[in-house]
């Protein structure tokens, strides 16, 4: 058996990429590599790597993790600029004993030192939309925030070796220095190839007030499928969120355990793309439905050209 699952549409090219490597016998490692990969280098994504929006002052500060979970290996940057693919960063980061989760400058400088390519990531399309989000919020006083989609995925290989990864630009208009749940372990990802792995996206500030992640993990690990885990660790910590914060901001999980079953939960609605051997291979919409419980759709051809026009669309 193997797998990939990733959050949102913009993930569909790079989890198809992946299911050729998959099949083809690629260690888990190489294919969520490449699919994380394929999303940090698009343009037009604008929550995650090339053409990500910006903070307050006009610098892409971008975060990323990458876990092997038959060793628990882990690396992580967080805040790190002009590196083209910050989760290649991570993951040879995860190969140190010491210092493996690098941050700001500190992990700007290890991507130049490693010899990782240099590169101007704030597109002109992005610095037009943060041109024009400055004049409106001058304007308007209008909120500064808005976006904060990361890319995570869990994959599964033929010989039950399982990765997790994530990587985002993080919050638009964020403060200098902002750090979200995506590169946090347990928070914003979580694997052990025993059980299996989640990841997440969302507003980073609340997904870090639980482990949600772990949290999937561990219920995996006492019997409940992926999808049971996902549904009562999303639902259960948006009810607890809400009566003791007074409220919850948006926050979606996807998962896989090391059987290639996988599930979703979410308290908005999300789109997510998975891939399994001889099963299911495509981009789903998820919402929450009754008694704690995720309604899962396919997604129409509609919907992707919408998208794909929406996403294009001049600024």
């Amino acid at each position: 058996m193997w797998g990939i699952i990733a959050t949102w549409r913009m993930a569909h090219d790079g989890v198809l990429a992946a299911k050729e490597m998959l099949a083809a016998d690629a260690f888990a490692g190489d294919a969520m590599e490449t699919a994380i990969k394929m999303v940090e280098d698009y343009p037009y994504y604008k929550s995650v790597g090339y053409g990500g929006l910006p903070n307050e002052t006009g610098i892409l500060e971008m975060d990323a993790a990458y876990m092997d979970g038959t060793t628990f290996a882990i690396g992580a940057v967080a805040g790190i600029t002009d590196v083209p693919n910050p989760i290649a960063v991570a993951r040879q980061l995860s190969h140190e004993k010491f210092n493996s989760f690098r941050v700001g400058a500190g992990a700007t400088q290890y991507a130049m030192l490693a010899g990782f390519p240099r590169k101007n990531m704030l597109t002109e399309r992005a610095r037009r939309i943060w041109e024009k989000r400055c004049e409106e919020i001058a304007k308007t006083n209008l909120s500064p925030y808005d976006g904060h989609d990361t890319v995570g995925m869990v994959c599964l290989d033929q010989n039950q070796r399982m990765t997790v990864g994530t990587s985002s630009s993080g919050l638009f208009m964020k403060k200098a220095g902002r750090v979200g749940d995506s590169p946090l372990s347990g928070s914003g990802f979580y694997v052990d190839a025993e059980i299996g792995g989640a990841a997440a996206t969302g507003l980073g500030e609340d997904l870090m007030k639980g482990c949600l992640s772990y949290e999937i993990v561990q219920l995996m690990a006492s019997g409940l499928t992926p999808q049971a885990a996902c549904d009562k660790a999303v639902y259960g910590f948006t009810e607890k969120l809400t009566r003791r914060y007074g409220k919850a901001g948006a926050f979606s999980l996807v998962a896989m355990n090391n059987q290639g079953q996988w599930g979703v939960a979410t308290n908005v609605e999300f789109t997510f793309s998975v891939a399994v051997k001889d099963g299911v291979c495509g981009i789903f919409m998820a919402k929450p439905g009754g008694n704690q419980t995720t309604v899962i759709e396919p997604i129409t051809q509609e919907w992707l050209d919408a998208y794909e026009k929406r996403i294009k669309a001049p600024v």
